[in-house]
């Protein structure tokens, strides 16, 4: 949204939900008008009502996003899949009302494959997705929308993390899917690894107590070198400026952030939702950014022998190269474009074009 506003200052948002997600909190902390559909998800597996009543919720949806898009007449629609974008690309298309669809996983999901051939525009994360989908429907490889690398500076990003001079710095944090797996490897290998370097660890909510306990077990002289954060929401961007390496997991953002800051990883993919993390994480391996250890094998002396490459400072700056070769920190104006091109009525940019925005070169 920011690229929108810095680029059409008078522009207006509205949110369309459903019934389950953060929206009801998050959209109206930050002063946007709100619609929830009827719609809840597709993805019950207990054996309940819902699975009757879901797809009937869905369906349900299709009239009530049609009236909603009718009395609101917006320039542009604008989805990042889910079962939301269903009725909403829906109705859309049957109003004529321009929209562009985004997908950030390589193997796009059942929604996204369902109705990509609705939306005026697809843009992608990777340019492998275009193969997924139907062929010759207009797509553009974006990039995934991230937080600004350039906002903050490395040297100012960990002193604002207490990170001690001089040391390589480990970022190990497994998202919100099974972190404990993270947690587990974290703990075995501690000591192992403050010989070597500072760990900056984000632990979630049932871990952090346990990760204060194990520093209190280090050497005194060992402590400061350990910094477990329950969570790093506003210095999560100081915590990638300041890592010298990345343990995590292979969804969309996380992979491009990584890649925007020129930094190498060590991939874990979350091992369900139909292997879409473990494609994700391959666009990495396969050009040398990230080293991808599976989760059944991912313990603690897997992390140890991944922290090897910051004790070969050639292999690490082949990594660093290309992750950065990789990385589009301008993603979000590239996908500014997009939206304000239909909504403006203007001839759509080429991928050139939006490379050149994505990436952050000039022309």
């Amino acid at each position: 949204m920011r690229s929108l506003t810095t680029r059409a200052t008078a522009a207006e948002f509205g949110w369309v939900g459903g019934r389950r997600g953060l929206e009801s909190r998050i959209v109206a902390a930050a002063g946007i008008p709100l619609d929830r559909l009827i719609l809840r998800t597709l993805r019950s597996t207990d054996v309940s009502i819902h699975l009757a009543l879901d797809p009937a919720r869905l369906a349900a949806s299709v009239p009530q996003a049609t009236v909603l898009l009718a009395r609101r007449r917006p320039a542009v629609v604008f989805t990042t899949g889910g079962y939301v974008a269903i009725p909403i690309l829906t109705a859309a298309a049957t109003l004529r009302i321009p929209s562009v669809l985004w997908e950030g996983n390589v193997v796009p999901g059942r929604s996204v494959r369902a109705v990509a051939r609705l939306a005026s525009v697809v843009a992608l994360s990777f340019a492998a997705t275009a193969d997924r989908l139907d062929p010759g429907h207009p797509t553009f490889v974006t990039g995934t929308p991230i937080r600004d690398p350039e906002t903050i500076d490395r040297e100012e990003a960990r002193e604002r993390l207490e990170i001690p001079a001089g040391l390589r710095a480990l970022l190990v944090f497994g998202g919100s899917q099974a972190v404990s797996r993270f947690n587990a490897a974290v703990a075995g290998a501690l000591p192992r690894l403050v010989e070597r370097m500072a760990v900056v660890h984000v632990t979630g909510d049932a871990g952090y107590a346990d990760a204060l306990a194990a520093r209190e077990a280090l050497p005194p002289e060992m402590r400061a070198r350990y910094l477990p954060h329950a969570f790093l929401r506003d210095e999560m961007t100081a915590a990638l400026a300041a890592a010298d390496l990345v343990v995590g997991r292979a969804g969309s953002s996380t992979l491009a952030e990584v890649a925007a800051f020129g930094v190498p990883m060590v991939v874990v993919p979350y091992p369900h939702a139909a292997g879409h993390q473990r494609a994700n994480a391959r666009v990495l391996v396969e050009t040398g950014a990230a080293t991808l250890v599976e989760d059944a094998d991912f313990d603690a002396d897997a992390l140890v022998a991944a922290t090897g490459i910051l004790d070969d400072p050639r292999r690490h700056l082949e990594a660093s190269a290309a992750a950065r070769a990789l990385g589009r920190p301008g993603a979000a104006d590239a996908v500014a474009e997009l939206v304000l091109a239909l909504a403006e009525r203007r001839p759509l940019p080429d991928q050139a074009a939006i490379d050149r925005l994505a990436t952050r070169r000039s022309s």
